[in-house]
């Protein structure tokens, strides 16, 4: 004899419905001890801004900044200047909203200069450029959410 299990796979359409319906990425009800959740995954595209040379280039500045190297938040992460989050939190490209950056493209930094904070449990750790160079890349928004290992900006 077979056994009525207490899952209902109509209350699991009806929440994949409303994930659909709506901007939510998962959805969790719990009656007693019988838990659902509903996720689905979500990919983001990247748009890298694409470059087009001039047809007749003219010759560049002798103090022109270098152009990115890095076209994709992914292809930084295997660049060998790309300094990366030593932790999940939150990137703040300024020590306060009302001041200017850190650092911006084409800032020469120094080894152990101060490039980023990033808050974790409301403590402020210091993001330092673990070589001198020059930022060719800065790959975190003031204010975005990063997660351990993320490229946050590439030192050339």
């Amino acid at each position: 004899m077979a056994t009525k299990s207490p899952f209902d796979p109509e209350l699991v359409r009806d929440l994949a419905q409303l994930i659909n319906e709506t901007d939510l990425t998962e959805i969790e009800v719990q009656k007693g001890d019988l838990r659902i959740r509903v996720a689905r995954t979500v990919t983001a595209a990247i748009q890298a801004p694409v470059h087009m040379a001039p047809a007749a280039a003219a010759p560049a500045p002798a103090a022109a900044v270098p152009a990115p190297s890095v076209a994709t938040p992914l292809a930084a992460a295997a660049h060998p200047g790309a300094v990366k989050s030593p932790m999940v939190g939150t990137a703040y490209r300024r020590p306060s909203p009302d001041a200017k950056a850190f650092v911006e493209i084409g800032s020469v930094v120094r080894e152990g200069e101060k490039i980023l904070l990033v808050e974790a449990m409301k403590t402020f750790n210091e993001i330092v450029a673990p070589r001198s160079g020059t930022i060719t890349a800065i790959l975190v928004e003031d204010g975005q959410p990063v997660e351990y290992g993320e490229p946050l900006v590439v030192i050339e």
